[in-house]
């Protein structure tokens, strides 16, 4: 069986090296920043294209390829029919969530912001919409209260080649059913960028906490200003020190621990990633467009 692979990131490259020795691969398609992949495919003799696939460069590339089965993993980007299409017969992708719920990008950090007590990975055939084709088959994840961006990837990544076996081992066995998604039900969240990590300290106690650890360590981090300092946050807890409700959101009650207020309490910062500001009760965090200038 011929199995071709649109892949990225180290999610992209366990699952290729996993499979590059069980199946032929006639090609894979990955990004520019996916070194690993690029390596990997080179080593093994595998054409490999690295890029948008929306490129006209592509054409030439896939000119005279074709396959019986795609698998896409952490893949970057949209898929257009063209390469939907050299698949014979079946073109599936993993995503990272309950399907319908967070299409999209970073599936996983949305749902630690949005409160989630689960979320999962999905394979799903691949049509020309974001994450809209039939389920084949979901896992299940829970979100527990101390779970980061990062450790839900690592729950990920024990998870992904066993889906991908399975959907493969179905397509051998004529076995794959099929349900399709509920859009009454179905969300979308867009890209995220580190710029995006800033902290607004009106929001709720829960949602910054969710904000925070959703970034956290190694991913870019929640941050907030003080002093004309970034200051990226990794983790933070609810506290119980008390205030008077005129109190400014994003003033610091107590230094040790480190306090701040917000709209709903107060919240304990656990862990700075660059402390280099010295603390004042009274002072305040301030978003980007507040800072002095």
């Amino acid at each position: 069986m011929r199995v071709a692979f649109l892949a990225s990131g180290a999610l992209g490259k366990n699952v290729l090296k996993h499979f590059i020795n069980k199946y032929e691969i006639p090609f894979v398609l990955t990004d520019k920043g996916s070194k690993q992949i690029i390596d990997l495919c080179n080593q093994n003799n595998i054409p490999v294209y690295a890029g948008n696939p929306r490129s006209e460069r592509i054409d030439a590339f896939i000119s005279d390829l074709e396959c019986d089965v795609i698998a896409s993993i952490n893949y970057l980007f949209l898929i257009e029919r063209k390469i939907i299409q050299l698949a014979k017969n079946l073109c599936f992708n993993i995503h990272g969530s309950l399907l319908p719920k967070y299409r999209g990008r970073t599936p996983h950090v949305w749902a630690i912001i949005n409160g989630e007590s689960e979320t999962g990975i999905t394979a799903h055939l691949i049509d020309e919409g974001c994450d809209t084709g039939a389920i084949i088959k979901q896992i299940v994840v829970e979100i527990e209260s101390e779970d980061t961006g990062a450790i839900i990837l690592e729950k990920y990544k024990k998870l992904y080649i066993p889906l991908v076996e399975y959907v493969l081992n179905s397509y051998l066995g004529n076995t794959i059913k099929l349900y399709n998604q509920d859009e009454t039900k179905a969300t979308y969240f867009g890209k995220r960028t580190p710029e995006d990590g800033e902290i607004d300290w009106n929001w709720s106690v829960e949602r910054i906490i969710n904000w925070i650890r959703s970034q956290a360590h190694p991913y870019p981090g929640a941050f907030s200003y003080y002093n004309n300092n970034k200051i990226v946050i990794d983790k933070a807890s609810r506290s119980d020190v008390g205030f008077h409700y005129q109190t400014e959101n994003g003033t610091i009650l107590s230094i040790d621990p480190l306090v701040v207020k917000c709209a709903t309490g107060a919240i304990k910062l656990d862990s700075i990633r660059n402390r280099k500001s010295k603390f004042y009760i009274n002072k305040k965090f301030y978003k980007y467009e507040n800072r002095i200038v």
